[in-house]
């Protein structure tokens, strides 16, 4: 943006005329600073910069909300600034008959010396009002628990006749005030996120330090509007802004982009796996097998270097800069993963990424094998690869009637031989699957159902890393998988065995157990030995790949969510986390998101509601054994 030479009166009456007219405004200042206001708002967030003494960081407290100003707090352009802060309450006062300015500043000294932890410290000023009793108490109340690493703020409240940052007079006089029907709070926050000596800022403190302050001043503007203006907002994220620049989109593409060059499940899936059965079979089990994995298409070094020269920080909403932040990590640690494919360092990184097996799933999967003794060995009719190919085809002709240009082909692999794998929104069948005909439906549902319905759904939201996933999803993402299996009458006894043993197997590999003695366990719960090979396979594969637990995680997750009467709906509006829901209920209230594009076919069918029926009224994984709820 060009810096204009000079505020006055024509540029203010330009601001406030576009304000008028329902036009989101984000101008540069004279000097320094900026105005970003969204949208109608009955409030603004400010920020004067001292003009005698450097306050490295705290700018950047103000920038992550809906309406804010930015401005310089030199005496000689004082009046400028006040103009136009008075220009703009005086028009929001008029539309909601009140308006709230919180001003924003760093105490004079403080700050976190290196090698000490923050103390984080805000302290709320105001004049008396009892009109404004509400908004200051949900201000102090949000302040009081935005902690900083695992230490509470210190929180007080001040009666000032004068609100103003130290050696600044007040951006508004009280004649001002009335004129524009405004009200001013002052909001000054403890500067832990820089060094007390020479100010150098510790960059992830200014991002926690910023989204605390969001949340808080977002949640004191809504109390207030709610209780002092015409609005009636719902939620306080409803307030939030809407407006999204274009370092967002810049960062998303260029995360999503590297994402995109690989794919992790694909890569660390042996291409041999029959070749590799028959050696293990012919050394009678005693020795582990041998895998050879496809060749990995990205230099590692040169994609991190790639990666990393992505800047988040650029990212003004700090709820999007959080997210995209946690997933450059994410991405970082898939990368590392993949150039330790068949080396001991692939299973540490497989548990930053994946976790592993904590005691109360392992106890949940040791009990399922303990309720459901080995069946019979099942036999047919089968579909074979290219029949059970024709059948996901059809299902995502069915979806492109419902929803053009959804979804890929399936195709059927033979570097995939007994699998099925969604990499990229496209189904891949292993060139060697036999499918019962009594699951194929089920299946069809988990991989089409679910992994391509949630990439079609991401891919329909304004930013890529909804489609890519964001990070750590997989767990909730194979339990809905398993769940549509469940609600479709396709999830029998032997598919919850496998889950189970695949906890078991996992916790075994990470407690140090070797492919043959993982093999053995299996074995030893009742399952065949080319059973027990490919579950050993899939749990070993790369070097030691956790993510198999999740499958059972999820589930018992999906289940509990659904009997605490929460909505599938949001669950598939792309590829989320369990703790990602809430970054979602605001985003959608701020309609940074759109709601979700398709929800699965098979949840219109009347068998489908009735058993979503039962698990709303509360049923465990356990529940579905004992009720005899699995075929």
């Amino acid at each position: 943006m060009r810096r204009p030479r000079e505020l006055g009166g024509e540029r203010i009456a330009q601001i406030v005329s576009r304000l008028a007219s329902e036009s989101p405004v984000r101008r540069s200042l004279p000097g320094w600073g900026r105005v970003h206001i969204d949208r109608q708002l009955p409030f603004l967030v400010v920020y004067r910069k001292p003009h005698d003494r450097p306050d490295p960081g705290t700018a950047r407290l103000v920038v992550g909300g809906g309406s804010f100003l930015q401005a310089s707090g030199s005496p000689a352009e004082r009046e400028t600034v006040a103009q136009l802060a008075e220009a703009i309450a005086a028009l929001m006062g008029d539309i909601f008959d009140a308006f709230l300015i919180v001003e924003v500043w760093a105490a004079s000294e403080g700050g976190t010396p290196p090698g000490d932890t923050p103390e984080p410290a805000y302290r709320v000023m105001h004049s008396g009002s009892g009109a404004l009793d509400p908004t200051v108490e949900e201000l102090a109340s949000a302040l009081r628990e935005s902690r900083i690493g695992r230490r509470a703020p210190d929180v007080a409240t001040q009666v000032r006749r004068a609100i103003a940052p130290p050696g600044m007079r007040p951006l508004l006089d009280a004649a001002a005030l009335r004129r524009a029907r405004a009200s001013i709070l002052g909001l000054q926050v403890a500067p832990v996120y820089r060094a007390p000596e020479g100010g150098d800022l510790y960059p992830a403190l200014v991002r926690q330090v910023a989204r605390r302050v969001t949340v808080s001043t977002d949640r004191a503007a809504y109390r207030f509007t709610r209780t002092c203006t015409t609005a009636r907002p719902v939620h306080y994220h409803q307030l939030g802004r809407r407006a999204v620049v274009k370092a967002v989109f810049d960062v998303d593409a260029r995360l999503a982009a590297v994402g995109e060059r690989f794919d992790v499940l694909l890569q660390v899936t042996p291409v041999d796996t029959e070749r590799a059965f028959a050696e293990f079979k012919r050394v009678r089990f005693e020795r582990a097998p041998s895998f050879h994995y496809r060749p990995l298409p990205v230099d590692p070094g040169r994609l991190k270097h790639q990666l990393w020269s992505v800047r988040p920080e650029r990212v003004e909403d700090p709820t999007l800069m959080h997210l995209f932040r946690r997933k450059q990590i994410e991405i970082d640690r898939q990368i590392t993963l993949l150039a330790d494919v068949g080396r001991p360092e692939f299973l540490p990184g497989s548990l930053q990424l994946y976790g592993g097996v904590e005691p109360g799933l392992f106890a949940l999967a040791e009990r399922l094998l303990g309720l459901l003794p080995p069946g019979r060995k099942r036999r047919g009719p089968f579909l074979s690869a290219a029949e059970f190919c024709g059948l996901a085809t059809a299902e995502v002709l069915a979806y492109r009637r419902q929803t053009p240009g959804f979804g890929v082909m399936p195709v059927v692999r033979d570097d995939i031989y007994a699998g099925l794998l969604v990499s990229k929104g496209k189904l891949l069948v292993g060139a060697g699957a036999r499918v019962p005909v009594s699951r194929a439906d089920a299946l069809i549902q988990h991989e089409i159902g679910t992994h391509m319905v949630t990439y079609h759904n991401g891919r329909a939201q304004p930013f890529k890393m909804l489609s890519i996933g964001l990070p750590g999803y997989e767990g909730l993402q194979e339990g809905l998988a398993v769940l549509g299996e469940y609600l479709c009458g396709g999830l029998d006894r032997d598919r919850m065995r496998v889950l189970a043993a695949r906890v078991v197997a996992v916790r075994a590999m990470v407690d140090g157990a070797g492919f043959v003695e993982t093999f053995r366990l299996l074995r030893g719960h009742g399952f065949t030995q080319r059973a027990s090979f490919t579950i050993a396979t899939r749990v070993f594969r790369g070097g030691g790949l956790t993510k198999d637990a999740a499958y059972l995680r999820g589930l018992a997750g999906i289940l509990d969510h659904i009997a605490e009467g929460r909505d599938l709906d949001r669950l598939f509006l792309g590829k989320v986390a369990e703790d990602h829901l809430p970054i979602i209920d605001e985003l959608l209230l701020r309609k940074v998101l759109a709601p979700t594009a398709i929800l699965p076919r098979y949840l219109h069918r009347p068998d489908v509601q009735t058993r979503l029926a039962d698990a709303g009224r509360g049923v465990t994984v356990i529940d579905l054994v004992k009720g005899q709820n699995l075929r």
